[in-house]
């Protein structure tokens, strides 16, 4: 039998923790609460139209309605709802690791470190493997907004890769963990540099990155 892939182990722990704290707790998405975020993830999986507004901001009404019918109900039962996908594409295996391993991993985070108590993370390495590998794809598409080359490389093996190529390019340094949710927009982060000319550090640091 197949061990649980790493999304999976963040969307039960993302639960695991989300009942600790509380429909109320407060999260790094925003004026989203721990419920709002379970609302999300709950409609970009079990709601086709919903999920459309995630995508594509002119529908973003419709994601707006089906979170707020979910709002409706009682916060475990939509916690337990969200703990197993499911009968939905995201439960075949590789379904879950392109389209859910970033995705749980981040909002897991934004929800740890939404708290004032935080503390940076620690993976195995196979689990900081299938991030670099995973953000390795999805980070390009990433870091169009900054308009600059961009370039990441891990903290602990020095491995590099060029996300959006050119001429004196920035280079992002951290852990897997840390430099995907600097791309992912996030600023709670701990232990990342940068290296490159001034002007376009600058610029890829002010930069409206993510999804």
């Amino acid at each position: 039998m197949r061990s649980p892939t790493l999304a999976r182990r963040e969307r039960h722990d993302l639960c695991d923790l989300a009942l600790v704290l509380g429909e109320d707790a407060p999260t790094l998405c925003g004026e989203w609460t721990a419920k709002e975020l379970v609302a999300h993830l709950l409609v970009r999986e079990h709601s086709p139209l919903g999920a459309l507004g995630i995508a594509v901001e002119t529908f973003a009404r419709l994601t707006d309605r089906a979170m707020a019918r979910l709002g409706r109900r009682d916060f475990a039962v939509l916690v337990e709802q969200l703990r197993e996908p499911g009968l939905t594409p995201y439960a075949l295996w590789p379904v879950e690791v392109l389209g859910n391993t970033l995705e749980y991993l981040v909002h897991h985070e934004d929800l740890r470190r939404a708290q004032t108590d935080w503390q940076p993370r620690e993976n195995t390495p196979a689990d900081d493997d299938a991030i670099w590998t995973a953000i390795r794809i999805g980070g390009r598409a990433l870091v169009r907004p900054a308009g600059v080359p961009v370039r990441i490389r891990r903290a602990d093996t020095g491995k590099e890769v060029t996300l959006r190529g050119g001429a004196e390019p920035v280079t992002i340094i951290g852990s897997p963990t840390e430099v995907t949710l600097f791309l992912f927009g996030r600023r709670q982060l701990h232990d990342v540099t940068f290296e490159g000319p001034t002007e376009k550090v600058a610029a890829l640091r002010r930069a409206a990155l993510g999804f």
